[in-house]
């Protein structure tokens, strides 16, 4: 799952290109989300995140890493986007969700400047409704602002995250997880993915499990370990939705996380 998941014509947001633009959005509409079975997820969203979503770390081995919630069991489905398009009520909407159509760019340059693009083929923007993202002097209105600084910190918390990701492979405590679930005679494979060893974390030195309490990660790793629980809550939620009905078995590749 890439970070323009979503997005079927980000464009760099441009003065005069887009200086008749608006927004007009239907309030907690995240059908956008429908299609995917996981979201990318900042470290600092783990605490509520947690509570809903199992949360793994996904990369390659040595790194790098990130988060992300799972919320399907196969490719294509969330199961927390409604047949109304409303996220689930009570859940909580991943960042990663929230600040559609709006993504920040960025290339293989780590000194590059980030870019505004904004996804032109989402139905709520237009020349005729909806809040204006320019105003008549070509400067940013309130409502892009206040977009361009939720990005903004969001990439900064995504930033923190690949660090964190980063430091628990260094001291060794990601292990790859195959995730098999059985449901109605068909099994289900989730692969790509990595969580904390438990038996690892227990055996690091108190140097090492000190500066992980001190930096605010050994709080991130318990929300993590307890999170896996939910995977069962999914399976439940799947086999119980509206929707829910035999299905022709797939193969397990398609049945994977999409991972980035």
């Amino acid at each position: 799952m890439g970070s323009m998941i979503f997005y079927d014509k980000p464009v760099a947001l441009n003065r005069e290109r887009h200086k008749n633009l608006k927004l007009r959005r239907k309030p907690g509409d995240l059908s956008f989300a429908r299609h995917t079975n996981s979201v990318l997820l900042a470290a600092t969203e783990m605490a509520e995140a947690a509570k809903d979503y199992p949360i793994v770390f996904i990369g390659k081995e040595n790194g790098p890493f990130t988060l992300a919630a799972i919320v399907g069991l196969r490719d294509g489905e969330n199961l927390f986007v409604q047949t109304n398009g409303q996220w689930q009520d009570g859940a909580y909407v991943p960042a990663f969700a929230r600040r559609y159509p709006f993504v920040l760019a960025e290339n293989d340059d780590a000194e590059a400047s980030l870019t505004v693009c904004v996804d032109e083929s989402y139905a709520g923007l237009s020349d005729t409704e909806g809040e204006t993202l320019f105003d008549d002097a070509g400067n940013e209105s309130a409502l892009l602002q206040a977009a361009v600084d939720f990005l903004k910190a969001f990439h900064a918390e995504m930033q923190r995250t690949k660090q964190f990701g980063q430091q628990l492979s260094d001291c060794g405590l990601l292990e790859p997880k195959l995730i098999e679930i059985n449901q109605s005679g068909q099994k289900r494979v989730l692969d790509g993915l990595y969580i904390v060893n438990q038996e690892k974390l227990s055996a690091l030195d108190d140097d090492t499990t000190l500066a992980l309490c001190r930096d605010g990660s050994m709080g991130w790793i318990h929300a993590h370990l307890m999170s896996l629980s939910n995977i069962e809550r999914l399976a439940l939620r799947r086999a119980e939705g509206p929707s829910a009905q035999p299905e022709a078995p797939v193969p397990a590749s398609e049945a994977g996380a999409n991972t980035p």
